[in-house]
């Protein structure tokens, strides 16, 4: 068998083009990967990812070669392509009164929190818990400065440089998490360590490589809970996503992903990674607590946390309402950090069965719809 340098040379090119496909590498031993990284930048090719302690590189590959030979090798454990991710955004709506069903959401909460933190009954449990010294990322668009968020640090793992926030999604979502209680907007867990790993790019969008290079990043800097308000595109799967997260959670870090917002177009199944078993699947409800019509069905769901018209922090200081399972997971996520911060030393395992355990069923759905039920923190 021709040696795995030759082979990975052969098929790899320096720069990406019309010919090219992007590919993930994992070698079954750390010496493999160096030595093949090392070949590699001996002939001038320097792979666009280089995860040493998930022992994978990500090179572009002629598409017109063959690339078996190279999965088949006996020092690599697997090839796959390095496929799309697109955040679970559904709708942004633009500035408008309260409608009947906003006032009616809105009667039984104090009028300096959002609906949504109510419904989920986060403030009942900041009496004993506002989720100080958990260590929540999440990995997204990344968190944009604001006067309402306080970031404790992050990453960029798409091409390195700041994990400042150039679409709008990553911070949304953090506010949800961890705003800090300005302007009548506050998270479910407010004095949180917030962490941002930008992982997709301006558009939203990007490859699972920065994902799992994401997650890499989660499990070296030791973080409590991940949130993922993302799927992978149509069918596409990653064994090395999977990887990684079994991983995180072998490790005790919880992590949170939102169902998806195919609604019941996709026959019964829900979005990678909320898909996977170690990840806790959140669906997205309205203010009248129904499942939304855009929130993804299937086996697999846990939770269900509001979704529909959610208001939080934005770019440049301001604020935006949107609609999707993007905006049900971060409300999970901040619940378990409430948990953890009253709780501490739970497992993975022992917080999903704790939030589904309190969770309130909402009659009108089945559990493909809303798995345990509607989120609910009072009794943390």
């Amino acid at each position: 068998m021709p040696k795995l340098e030759k082979l990975l040379f052969t098929s790899s090119k320096r720069v990406p083009s019309r010919n090219t496909v992007r590919k993930l590498i994992t070698f079954k031993t750390g010496r493999s990967y160096k030595k093949c990284l090392r070949r590699l930048q001996m002939k001038g090719i320097k792979p666009y990812k280089r995860m040493p302690a998930l022992r994978t590189i990500g090179c572009h590959f002629d598409k017109r070669r063959p690339w078996k030979p190279i999965a088949r090798h006996p020092e690599v454990k697997r090839v796959e392509s390095d496929v799309r991710i697109r955040v679970h955004l559904f709708k942004k709506h633009k500035a408008a009164g309260r409608s009947k069903t906003t006032v009616h959401a809105m009667a039984a909460c104090p009028p300096e929190l959002t609906w949504n933190i109510c419904r989920v009954k986060a403030h009942e449990a900041w009496p004993r818990t506002t989720g100080g010294k958990i260590k929540v990322a999440i990995i997204d668009t990344g968190i944009a400065a604001h006067p309402n968020l306080q970031i404790a640090g992050g990453v960029n793992t798409i091409r390195g440089g700041s994990y400042a926030d150039d679409n709008g999604h990553g911070t949304h979502v953090a506010g949800i998490t961890a705003a800090r209680g300005l302007d009548g907007i506050k998270g479910v867990a407010p004095d949180v360590e917030l962490y941002a790993v930008k992982a997709l790019d301006s558009r939203g969008g990007g490859f699972v490589s920065s994902i799992i290079a994401g997650v890499d990043w989660c499990i070296r800097n030791k973080m409590d809970v991940i949130n993922m308000s993302f799927g992978l595109v149509g069918s596409t799967v990653s064994r090395a996503l999977r990887d990684v997260i079994a991983k995180a959670y072998k490790q005790g870090i919880v992590i949170v992903a939102s169902a998806g917002n195919s609604g019941t177009e996709d026959n019964g199944m829900i979005d990678a990674p909320a898909s996977f078993p170690e990840t806790m699947a959140i669906a997205a409800t309205d203010m009248s607590d129904k499942v939304t019509g855009f929130s993804s069905r299937g086996s697999g769901i846990d939770l269900a946390a509001p979704g529909e018209q959610i208001k939080s922090t934005w770019l440049n200081g301001g604020y935006m309402t949107l609609s999707g399972t993007s905006m049900s997971a971060p409300h999970a996520a901040g619940g378990v950090a409430l948990l953890l911060s009253k709780q501490a030393g739970l497992s993975p395992a022992q917080v999903s069965e704790k939030l589904k355990s309190r969770a309130m069923p909402l009659p009108s759905e089945s559990e493909n719809e809303q798995g345990a039920g509607l989120l609910q923190l009072d009794r943390i």
